[in-house]
């Protein structure tokens, strides 16, 4: 075996864990489009239609920042993660689900965070 097919060497590129994040965040992201128009987004009140805008917007630069392997991109979406759910606790409809998907974005990132430029 040769040094530069060594298992021991670190890959260069983006980890599979960080691409599957990508790839469902950026599926989450294009969800949010049709919610922004809902009637449940309109029932909520007018000032939950820019609130979910704006956080469907700094989940999709999030979303190319892990791309990129940006360690700006891990520290915007925890600080997101957690006005997020202040957010929805304030509201009174927070759930366990709200909080297992984005939790685990944020542990992988700094599992990967010293990978990160």
């Amino acid at each position: 075996m040769t040094a530069d097919s060594s298992p021991s060497t670190a890959p260069a590129g983006r980890p599979i864990p960080i691409t599957v994040i990508c790839v469902v965040c950026a599926i989450g992201a294009l969800f949010v489009i049709p919610i922004l128009f809902s009637e449940a987004a309109r029932a909520i009140g007018a000032w939950y239609r820019p609130c979910l805008a704006l956080s469907g917007i700094i989940g999709a630069v999030c979303t190319v920042g892990f791309w990129l392997m940006r360690r700006w991109a891990l520290y915007l979406y925890t600080a997101m993660f957690v006005v997020n759910q202040i957010l929805l606790l304030a509201m009174g409809v927070w759930t366990i689900s709200a909080l297992i998907l984005p939790a685990i974005v944020v542990a992988t990132g700094f599992a990967y965070a010293s990978r990160m430029r």
